[in-house]
């Protein structure tokens, strides 16, 4: 304890001020430090090292947002940020701030950031001897007849002190007279009015008047005085005074009861007769303003009664002094006291304070984050002033009680924006009166977006169809990813996941713009060089750190007839020139005597060869004529010394497309009797036919091959299309068409179809060959890629799930095909 005695001097009076500052500790169980502090402590007086005892470091203060927080009370203290001392910043008047209150504190609280901690610090505001003793007036007339009996007290009223304790208590002395005494009541009879005492019989011819100085002094150091003046006029006549039943009443009065509510009715008698013993009851002279505006007496009745509004929180009791006064002359006076105590209601309702920390909240805050501070107050007392706090139901946040009326909103369960973006929590003070009264206060709690969904596709995978031969930057499709989060966490960016395609890189075939996620084909596609293009596209967001998803885009490259058959030279180390036979006049009809060998880089129908002989000049019908899918020509008859001897035959090689690409073979034939054909010869024709034999075993078995795997593609259709017209129609589907009649039987050219380089780029390995086959024929849809591949490509949505499904497995079905013909292929050429 730190005390400093500071006197000053003035013609022997002194002015004394002692300052207590008194530091203690934590206090156990209420998170709190308690200070003390003299009041009218000089600006700079030390309270306490507050920084010291919250265990907080110095150097921490200012980056930890040092924060002290008076609850209104205005700047009375501050703490010094540099050594954290607490200090007086202006004057502290303890019966300005708390009255007569027996205790007196300024609550303090305490707010520290990263992390983010309250404390509650309460400094007592101890009184000085700065208040004198205080009378009504500072003089009070007194009319006393000179017939009282010696020992009549005379009622007066006492001096009142704004201080408290030792600094309030009082003592009186009376200016010295040979006639009255000062009766001064002891501390357990303080409801007993202080008394003059007649001690020796007035004679107003004597003495009329009598000038008295009552005074009253404090316990306080330096003890403080106030005096009154007492004029007493010397009255002579009525001998009886007016009594009342008692002294003291005692009445209990419930606040806020209307006007004229009855208080209390005295009586009060006198045993004199006529003018004398008719009474008028009345206030006493020096009853302060409170009582007349609060309370009113009816003269001839003594009825008091409720004048204006009782206020339990404004003051609980009231002491009425009242006097019964006769008409006689002089007139007589008796006294007596009404002690009114106020009955508390539970009147006022809870006022709720919100002060807000830490607004918007992270969604990934942690658990237990305090985001605002709460204080109650209830100006009822006992039950109606107990208060409990509520949340709304179902939000993530809870009430943490701190102090006393003190209540912290923290999180209790983990937020996600994406989910609720925003809370209007609602807080319920509720007393504990009955009935209860309650008061509601609302804080809008925003959630503060931070990167946790990375951008979403709708589907991890789409199939698209572009046509070879498409021009450079045309756009293929587009793809669009959604990210759940906000602003910058939400914009998506599009790139390639780049990686190799063969020798080339995938940024060589295509691009995808990052902002809008169109796809655009940077070169001229190839069915031919590349079936499948298969890679995936990123969407990464521009939050922090980043967050991304893939997804896989399936191009498939349709073919258009852009080659025309190609004719195969006729023998091993032979060029592509004019197929030169030797052919025996004495064959038979049907006899087969040359094969002209095509292929066609296309696949499906473009890569479909028909054979046609073209007539000879002239108009001369030839003898030969040449199989309409197998390329090979045989006698139509047999032949005679008529014909020509070298005959020039030329056979059109023609495939399906549209428009169809055509090729032009030469075949040259001599004839000759067959007894001029050499051995060599005849030995090569045995071979030939030999050869034709297996041929046309080759040619069974591919025939059988083909009808089985054809009978399991027509079986698909049919179950497709069962499928189909079982589900309900919708709109935009197609319409039945005529379906396009393919031969099952003209299938020889397959047994000569080139081999060429398909390459289904997929990222899994190297390029695969595979063997031209035919592509389903489907009926086009309207805005289907075959009427507007640019459309379609760009809606990817208008090509139903199960239409994709059937292409893959169609295609998958044609890889399969192409296998199975490459081999019957490869033993064919081994076989020819």
């Amino acid at each position: 304890m730190l005390v400093i005695y500071l006197l000053q001097g003035n013609q022997g009076n002194r002015n004394l001020l002692l300052l207590f500052v008194t530091l203690a500790a934590w206090e156990t169980g209420s998170a709190q430090v308690r200070y003390s502090v003299m009041e009218e402590a000089k600006h700079g007086t030390f309270v306490g090292h507050i920084a010291q005892d919250l265990r907080l470091e110095l150097q921490e203060l200012v980056p930890r947002l040092f924060q002290l927080d008076s609850k209104g009370l205005g700047e009375l203290l501050e703490v010094n940020l540099q050594n954290g001392i607490l200090f007086v910043n202006s004057r502290i008047d303890r019966e300005e701030l708390c009255g007569r209150s027996a205790e007196c504190s300024i609550h303090l609280e305490v707010i520290v950031d990263r992390p983010l901690q309250v404390f509650h610090v309460e400094v007592e505001v101890k009184d000085i001897n700065d208040n004198p003793p205080v009378f009504q007036g500072t003089q009070k007339n007194l009319f006393i007849a000179e017939s009282r009996p010696l020992d009549f007290r005379f009622p007066l009223e006492g001096a009142s002190d704004a201080d408290i304790g030792e600094n309030a208590l009082l003592t009186y002395r009376l200016s010295s007279s040979e006639y009255f005494s000062l009766e001064v009541p002891t501390t357990d009879q303080q409801v007993k009015p202080l008394s003059l005492v007649l001690r020796k019989p007035l004679d107003r011819e004597e003495s009329p008047e009598l000038h008295l100085v009552l005074t009253a002094t404090d316990r306080g150091k330096p003890e403080l005085t106030g005096t009154v003046q007492l004029h007493i006029n010397v009255l002579d006549a009525n001998d009886n005074a007016p009594v009342f039943d008692r002294t003291l009443y005692a009445v209990k009065l419930a606040e806020n009861v209307p006007n004229g509510t009855l208080v209390i009715k005295l009586n009060a008698s006198d045993l004199d007769e006529g003018l004398n013993a008719d009474i008028i009851y009345s206030f006493s002279s020096d009853a302060s303003p409170d009582i007349n505006f609060k309370f009113y007496i009816d003269p001839v009745s003594g009825e008091i009664t409720v004048a204006g509004h009782i206020d339990f929180e404004e003051r609980k009791t009231y002491k009425i002094r009242v006097e019964a006064t006769d008409r006689g002359y002089p007139p007589l006076a008796g006294h007596c006291t009404v002690l009114v105590e106020v009955l508390d209601a539970n009147d006022n309702a809870p006022k709720l304070t919100i002060k807000t920390l830490w607004l918007p909240v992270k969604e990934d805050a942690q658990l237990g984050t305090i985001i605002a501070l709460i204080s109650v107050i209830d100006g009822d007392e006992g039950e109606n002033g107990q208060v409990t706090c509520s949340l709304t139901p179902h939000v993530p946040f809870k009430l943490v009680s701190t102090f006393k009326n003190y209540y912290s909103l923290v999180l209790d369960s983990a937020l996600d924006r994406e989910r609720v973006a925003n809370y209007e929590v609602v807080v319920t003070a509720r007393d504990g009166g009955s009935p209860s009264l309650s008061a509601t206060a609302s804080v809008s709690v925003e959630v503060a977006d931070v990167n946790d969904n990375a951008p979403a596709f709708p589907q991890p995978e789409y199939t698209v169809f572009v046509k070879e031969n498409n021009p450079p930057g045309c756009h293929i499709f587009t793809v669009s990813a959604r990210d759940a989060d906000a602003q910058e966490n939400a914009l998506v960016s599009y790139s390639l996941v780049e990686r190799r395609v063969g020798e080339r890189a995938l940024s060589s075939y295509v691009s995808v713009h990052a902002e809008s996620g169109k796809v655009y084909a940077l070169q001229p596609l190839d069915h031919e060089e590349l079936e499948l293009l298969q890679f995936q596209v990123s969407a990464r967001d521009a939050g922090v750190p980043p967050l991304g998803s893939n997804v896989t885009l399936q191009v498939f490259v349709l073919d258009e007839n852009d080659n025309a058959p190609a004719l195969l030279p006729p023998g091993p180390g032979g060029g592509p020139s004019a197929v030169s036979q030797v052919v025996s006049r004495s064959v038979d009809a049907g006899h087969v005597v040359a094969k002209v060998r095509a292929v066609d880089a296309d696949s499906g129908y473009n890569a479909w060869l028909s054979y046609e002989l073209q007539p000879a000049a002239g108009g001369a019908r030839s003898p030969f004529r040449v199989g309409l899918y197998t390329g090979e020509i045989s006698t139509t008859r047999a032949l005679d010394e008529a014909d020509t001897p070298r005959q020039r035959l030329l056979v059109l090689v023609k495939d399906h497309g549209e428009p169809a690409l055509t090729a032009t073979a030469t075949v040259l034939l001599s004839l000759e009797d067959s007894g001029q054909a050499p051995k060599a010869s005849s030995r090569a024709l045995s071979g030939a036919a030999g050869a034709e034999t297996a041929l046309v075993d080759v040619n069974v078995y591919l025939i059988i091959a083909i009808c089985a795997v054809s009978s399991l593609l027509v079986l698909t259709l049919l179950l497709y299309t069962a499928l189909r017209c079982s589900a309900p129609p919708s709109e935009g589907a197609c319409g039945p068409l005529e379906p396009r009649l393919v031969c099952s039987s003209a299938v020889g050219s397959w047994s000569f179809s080139q081999e060429r380089r398909q390459r289904v780029c997929s990222g899994e390995g190297p390029p695969k060959n595979d063997l031209m086959a035919f592509s389903p024929s489907l009926p086009p849809c309207p805005g289907s890629v075959a009427n507007d591949p640019q459309a379609s490509l760009d809606s990817p949505g208008k090509v139903g799930y199960s239409n994709i499904l059937f292409f893959i497995f169609a295609f998958r079905l044609e890889t399969y095909l192409k296998y199975l013909l490459r081999y019957i292929r490869m033993v064919f050429i081994h076989l020819s």
